[in-house]
């Protein structure tokens, strides 16, 4: 082989390279057997028909591009890796020359790897919140923990706000009923907020086998058929439950905890809530920080380098999907749009994280950032820790090169967090 030229512009580089007879040839061949199986020719058993019987028909080039491909890693390897082509993705065949001597001269384009300018990343401000704890916090997770705990009786009186009432309802619009405004034995927690405004309220006060028709004026910003709409709800209430929530003293938490008294209890709490908010404006900062000092980086971005992260969002968002029992085409259809609306509405995070992705790359590179096979062999043990998987079986699934990747990566984020200034939040 023999690159002829190289021509860099901008983030595309143009290859042209002559690929010589005999190599060539090779690809070919390999070529015409693995395509012959689908031939026929007059005369010949499917499959069998001789390579230059097949060229005769069919023109003297017809496997040459089924050949290039085979040849392609070897091309690939010569005129793009070792003449330290940085290549985003495969190279576009733009050009191929069949000469008289039976070498082929091919044009390949591709983008490449941008110049990287970094900007400010170290030393950068960034808002960080102080971590508290309200005592509304607090009581609010200790009736959490009393809710949880709370027993339930069927009470022979009216409903109560806070009490559930199991109701029958059907909804008419000028008398005729209209979609979605019936239910059967519905358990509905009166105070919950979850039905129409002004349809609980008007549930307190009924008994076991009272009925009633209920007026509700659906919002404004209700779906369009029901908007703004004046209709009647005819209500039956079944049963009226009661919940009988424990009073908060040291007995409930002794009861729900390991402490003894209700202040160690809400001492708890309140150092749990502490570390959680902590954890939380921690990684916030770091977020921030990290997004600043991209922000300060000077890139071209390629477009493959985007295409790319957008691919990785849009299938790691499929799969969260499929664990819940949905497939992606069916949650852009029930949020009214495709697949190219969603992957459209993904692509300015893919940008940002995209323009992230090479900041830190170029930090690993200026701040000369090595792992150690000790760093990367106690990774891939806390990776099996996390997962539960025998060690060997880890090493079999995640390539070396990936753990010393995300090392790198997360020495590179840490360089910046280390080095950014927290400043107070401004008021708002």
């Amino acid at each position: 082989m023999n690159v002829k030229s190289i021509e860099k512009k901008g983030n595309e580089t143009t290859i042209v390279v002559e690929i010589d007879k005999e190599l060539m040839e090779s690809g070919v061949n390999k070529a015409y057997m693995n395509d012959r199986k689908n031939i026929m020719i007059p005369g010949f058993r499917k499959g069998k028909a001789p390579r230059k019987m097949i060229e005769s028909m069919y023109g003297a080039h017809v496997f040459y591009e089924d050949g290039l491909e085979e040849v392609f890693p070897e091309v690939y390897k010569y005129a793009v890796i070792d003449q330290d082509v940085k290549a985003v993705g495969r190279p576009n065949l733009t050009d191929m020359k069949i000469e008289d001597d039976g070498s082929v001269v091919i044009t390949l384009t591709t983008e490449v790897y941008p110049e990287v300018t970094l900007g400010e990343y170290k030393g950068v401000e960034v808002e960080k919140a102080e971590a508290s704890v309200t005592d509304e916090q607090v009581a609010a997770e200790l009736d959490r923990m009393a809710q949880n705990v709370a027993s339930t009786e069927t009470v022979e009186r009216a409903a109560e706000m806070g009490d559930t009432a199991n109701i029958d309802f059907e909804g008419f619009d000028n008398g005729v009923p209209f979609d979605g405004g019936k239910g059967d034995n519905f358990d509905l927690k009166l105070g919950s907020g979850s039905f129409v405004p002004g349809f609980e309220e008007q549930v307190v006060g009924m008994a076991a086998g009272d009925e009633k028709d209920i007026d509700i004026t659906f919002p404004e910003d209700y779906h369009k058929e029901l908007a703004g709409k004046a209709v009647v709800f005819h209500v039956k209430c079944n049963k009226v439950t009661a919940t009988n929530v424990p009073e908060l003293d040291d007995e409930f938490a002794k009861d729900v905890s390991e402490f003894e008294t209700l202040e160690e209890l809400k001492s708890d709490i309140r150092a749990k809530a502490l570390e959680n908010a902590q954890k939380q404006i921690d990684s916030a900062f770091e977020q921030a920080a990290v997004e600043k000092a991209a922000e300060n980086t000077v890139v071209d971005m390629p477009k493959g380098l985007i295409e790319a992260e957008l691919d990785n969002q849009m299938e790691r968002f499929a799969y969260q999907l499929q664990m819940s029992g949905y497939s992606a085409e069916q949650y852009a259809k029930m949020m009214g749009g495709d697949m190219n609306t969603m992957r459209n509405a993904f692509r300015p995070a893919a940008e940002k994280q995209a323009k992230i992705n090479v900041t830190l790359e170029k930090i690993i590179e200026v701040e000369g950032i090595t792992v150690s096979d000790e760093d990367v062999e106690k990774e891939y043990e806390a990776v099996a820790a996390q997962y539960s998987l025998e060690l060997e079986k880890v090493k079999g699934m995640v390539p070396v090169e990936e753990i010393q990747t995300s090392l790198k990566t997360r020495a590179a984020v840490k360089v910046i967090v280390d080095n950014a200034k927290a400043v107070a939040p401004k008021a708002e």
